[in-house]
């Protein structure tokens, strides 16, 4: 077992690198998210905080915030274990609990202690701007142009408080998908 966590000697560990999408709605991170993935055959894990606000509505309570990043940080160890396992070298999120955390800040300007403990930082966060107009969806009510800008200040913030890697990523459609694939090959090049 020299070759590393649980490895057996002579075999070739894949380390996973995963990438987050980061940042305000509607920016157009599920989009961005599902183009990466069929572009690097990742295996993707879709934002929890959505599916929850699907059935629970999008009216979110601290408590609410803390349970959406528990689940989000349980699905997302399980699909880097399966990834690792797999062999697979990359691994998509759809967002993260540092995200979440950012949904506390926005909403209550605070955050739960419980947020430190459900972090598994990415090894890569890609922020899309919002130069993309906002969309309606019967989910999302942070339009006003203004607090969109706050949204962004503040998950840009929280990636600097908690000194993890992030590139902000421009364009629309294949170009903002390029732009990222720009950013991640800058990341994983050197």
């Amino acid at each position: 077992m020299a070759a590393g966590r649980g490895t057996p000697a002579g075999s070739c560990a894949v380390t996973v690198r995963v990438i987050c999408l980061h940042g305000p709605e509607s920016t157009g991170k599920s989009t961005l998210a599902t183009a990466l993935a069929a572009q690097l055959n990742a295996p993707l894990v879709e934002e929890y905080g959505r599916l929850w606000c699907e059935e629970h509505g999008a009216h979110t309570r601290m408590v609410d915030l803390v349970e959406i990043a528990a689940e989000h940080h349980r699905r997302i160890s399980a699909a880097r274990s399966a990834a690792e396992a797999a062999g697979q070298g990359w691994l998509i999120l759809d967002t993260d609990p540092v995200m979440t955390a950012v949904w506390a800040q926005m909403l209550y300007d605070a955050q739960d202690p419980a947020f430190a403990n459900l972090q598994s930082p990415a090894d890569l966060y890609l922020v899309p701007d919002i130069d993309l107009p906002w969309v309606a969806d019967g989910l999302r009510y942070l339009g006003e142009a203004d607090t969109r800008r706050r949204f962004l200040d503040l998950s840009i913030a929280e990636l600097d408080r908690c000194a993890l890697p992030y590139a902000l990523v421009q364009g629309s459609g294949p170009a903002r998908t390029a732009a990222a694939m720009r950013a991640i090959q800058a990341r994983f090049s050197a």
